[in-house]
């Protein structure tokens, strides 16, 4: 068993910053794939980011979307991800979702939500005018 907690949603306005956290426990360790996902009203959840793993020399895989604004973090001593966004749009409003795999992930896969059997409950992020 593994539980995935999620923290650092908000409202913000557009061009600003937030940091979402999600901290593992349970079967999830280090080295486990973790990933971020996102669902906007209305429609299916997308990839946002993931990493293979916290070794510093990993490259972590980005959507196109967010790309040159979030930035994808683990802090393997306290077994926790960050997402870093930056240059918040209004399109980047939806529920954010930290997922997490028991397995390995094959990197050209990291940013399949089926890859993934652990997710958060989801914070909400929400990018006004």
């Amino acid at each position: 068993q593994a539980q995935l907690m999620e923290s650092g949603g908000g409202s913000v306005q557009v061009g600003g910053s937030l940091r979402l956290s999600c901290t593992a426990s349970g079967d999830i360790a280090s080295t486990s794939p973790m990933a971020w996902f996102r669902q906007a009203p209305g429609k299916g959840r997308e990839p946002v980011a993931a990493t293979e793993n916290d070794d510093i020399d990993s490259f972590p895989s980005v959507a196109d979307s967010v790309k040159g604004r979030f930035t994808i973090s683990r802090d393997g001593d306290k077994n926790t991800l960050y997402l870093q966004m930056n240059t918040l749009k209004p399109e980047d409003t939806a529920v954010y979702y930290c997922a997490a795999s028991t397995r390995r992930v094959q990197w050209w896969r990291l940013l399949v939500a089926s890859e993934y059997n652990y997710w958060g409950q989801g914070v909400q992020v929400t990018v006004s005018t």
